[in-house]
């Protein structure tokens, strides 16, 4: 008999699993839902001391009772770090590991760098800091823990689609508080839990799907090759950050398929170049190119300052990875075609390794502009941004107060709202909200009919804002076109798309 190990997301308990649970056993399955430490309810509080290791001793002694010959365990949210850490100390006894709708947290990694509050994440850290002077100076901090969200906020910790009221009313009233060394203590992971079956089940309302693990695994990341193993497979929920709250019967019959080691397999990187490194979709005779820090200059015949167009590419994309965006094909032909119809193409590599560095992205790519601008081959008051994928957001703050000097904003296959997963709330990152203040500033932007539905989903919300204030949008679409196009659908459509969006916005520079 299969035993399944049901551990939550923060603030919840063995409660929330109740549906869950119970579709399992009447499947024939044995169910452990677990309450961690101190996450019963509101009247009994995590006692002194209550860290990550609490939270694991309590998985880890629970599979010591158990004597069925299969356990699964399963990992919701924050859940899925007392998973790994037991699984770590006890992997004879584990046949897979399910992350439901949660991370893939590395050794080290504390939980605060998956919270998608961020104000949370930021109150987090200053904790942290505080308690590394109390340390140093002899002091004592105490123990902190982390309120759980009122009802109107726990969106800011996932997309809330599919769950009916009296059940938010039940996930509020029954929330603990989530003590804050859970969340800070780094995680210990043993290398024998990478050779153990998982399996991820994503929940799309949420902003992840196999398309985007699929998309990201291609970026050559050493580290997420690991998913391409044939003992790991993937689910998608069409459901938000909830699903035993949401779609409890069809969560249990995923994680009965899981435990079968059903799912789908990744494919693994082929002979051929991955999908950004491919050629360009355009013949673009060369141009000299110029490299200054992050920023490299493509640039035109022309003499005298130049009008230029400031590529600003997507992610986010590890850390790590070679050749960085403004080396791939895309962004040099983006850069090479525009210094052929007489403008300065610059493409920057900003810092966006993970949805928490939209504002590090944000002061990089501000830098870069101001160096572009200040070039002497540039002219400073006719400059262009272009956006591209998960570097949406970063148009934000550029539309809700456009510049005198910024003459046309450009998105190609953008995110143009954060992703519900992200737990980003804060307008300087909502385009889909800012461009309610761009005024008459021309905004081109490049639709692919093939898009990925969490994504289309915001530039829908984004054309829908842009029509009720009578922004100045030009959509240019590519039906037949998928994220990413350029590189992979070497097509008349998608090559009269690329050159229609990059001639509008010449055309808007005055060039």
């Amino acid at each position: 008999m299969t035993a399944f190990v049901l551990v939550s997301e923060s603030f919840t308990g063995g409660w929330i699993w109740r549906e869950v649970a119970a579709r399992l056993r009447e499947a024939g399955a044995e169910v452990h839902p677990v309450t961690l430490t101190g996450m019963g309810d509101r009247r009994h509080l995590a006692g002194p001391g209550t860290d990550l290791e609490t939270h694991i001793q309590d998985v880890t002694q629970l599979l010591d009772h158990l004597d069925a010959p299969e356990v699964v365990m399963v990992g919701h949210g924050y859940g899925i770090h007392p998973v790994l850490g037991a699984a770590g100390r006890r992997p004879e006894r584990v046949a897979r590991i399910v992350h439901l709708d949660a991370g893939m947290p590395r050794k080290g990694d504390p939980a605060l760098a998956l919270v998608p509050d961020g104000a949370v994440r930021e109150q987090l850290l200053r904790w942290t800091e505080e308690e590394g002077r109390a340390v140093r100076t002899g002091g004592d901090e105490g123990d902190r823990l982390v309120p759980p969200p009122s009802q109107d906020r726990w969106e800011r910790w996932g997309s809330l689609a599919g769950v009916p009221a009296d059940a938010l009313a039940r996930l509020t009233r029954l929330a603990a508080p989530q003590p804050a060394g859970t969340l800070t203590q780094p995680l210990p992971l043993p290398d024998v839990v990478s050779g153990l079956p998982a399996t991820g089940v994503l929940c799309t309302a949420n902003g992840s799907s196999i398309a985007m693990v699929q998309t990201v695994v291609g970026l050559g990341d050493p580290a997420l090759q690991a998913l391409t193993d044939p003992r790991v497979s993937f689910f998608e929920l069409d459901t938000g950050h909830w699903p035993m709250l949401s779609l409890p019967d069809e969560l249990a019959a995923v994680l009965l398929r899981a435990a079968a080691g059903e799912g789908h397999r990744l494919t693994p990187a082929a002979d051929e170049p991955p999908a950004h490194l491919r050629r360009f979709l355009l013949d673009v005779p060369a141009r000299p190119r110029e490299r200054t820090g992050r920023v490299d200059l493509h640039l035109p015949d022309a003499g005298g300052p130049r009008p230029a167009v400031v590529f600003v590419h997507g992610g986010p994309v590890p850390a790590g990875v070679e050749p960085t965006p403004r080396d791939w094909p895309a962004f040099v032909g983006y850069g090479q075609l525009v210094a052929n119809l007489g403008a300065v193409g610059a493409t920057v590599d900003h810092r966006l390794h993970g949805v928490g560095d939209y504002g590090r992205a944000a002061l990089d790519v501000a830098e870069a502009v101001a160096l572009v601008r200040a070039d002497p081959r540039v002219d400073g008051d006719r400059v262009a941004l272009w956006f591209f994928s998960g570097g949406g957001p970063l148009s934000a703050d550029w539309l809700a107060a456009p510049p005198p000097w910024l003459r046309c904003v450009a998105a190609t296959y953008p995110i143009l709202a954060p992703l519900p997963h992200w737990g980003i709330a804060e307008p300087a990152f909502r385009p889909a909200t800012a461009v309610r203040s761009a005024g008459a500033l021309p905004i081109v932007l490049t639709r692919v009919g093939r898009e990925l539905p969490e994504i289309a989903v915001t530039v829908e919300e984004f054309l829908t804002a842009a029509r009720d204030c009578g922004a100045d949008v030009e959509v240019v679409d590519v039906p037949l076109g998928h994220h990413g196009f350029e590189t992979i659908d070497h097509t008349d459509e998608a090559r009269a798309a690329v050159e229609r969006a990059a001639r509008t916005v010449l055309r808007h520079l005055g060039g």
